[in-house]
């Protein structure tokens, strides 16, 4: 794998794009992509009615892919570490489902990054079958669904009422 810095993020927009502007290159990069996601969505989307957020979710994805699968094979890798704009994407798609309590966006995280950490199935099947910048993201995507229905299923045990 070639070694990413500096001079890779900023040779293709690409680059800049799937390294989340320079996030992929701290240390804990999917954490600190996850934890873009929350500005990014409050600055970009939280404003705009919830139909217009999915939409622009929706249109975005394959942009999104594109820059992740260019960024991989020019590293030479099937996911890079760096490459942190599945996590950006998917956690800012459970941003707009997510009620805007801070425990909610605190607990969608920790479940969030732990399922992309440890990849339980089909998590783990989505990494390991399906290639390109579709399986970078499809991974994540997977993970943000399967976060967001472990805490709709702790909001029914608990009787948590969701307000949006």
């Amino acid at each position: 794998m070639a070694e990413p810095g500096l001079r890779f993020l900023f040779a293709h927009p690409a680059h800049l794009l799937a390294l989340g502007g320079g996030a992929g290159l701290l240390p804990a990069p999917g954490t600190w992509g996850t934890l873009l996601a929350l500005p990014l969505y409050w600055l970009c989307l939280a404003d705009l009615p919830m139909a217009l957020q999915g939409l622009l979710w929706l249109l975005s994805a394959p942009l999104c892919a594109w820059a992740a699968g260019l960024a991989a094979r020019h590293l030479g890798a099937h996911d890079p570490g760096v490459v942190v704009i599945d996590e950006i994407h998917a956690f800012a798609g459970m941003l707009i489902i997510l009620p805007a309590e801070f425990y909610w966006q605190l607990w969608a995280f920790l479940l969030f990054r732990a399922i992309d950490i440890f990849k339980p199935p089909p998590v783990s099947w989505a990494d390991r079958q399906v290639r390109g910048g579709v399986g970078i993201m499809l991974d994540d995507w997977l993970a943000a669904a399967l976060s967001l229905l472990l805490l709709a299923l702790i909001a029914r045990i608990t009787g948590l009422a969701v307000t949006m």
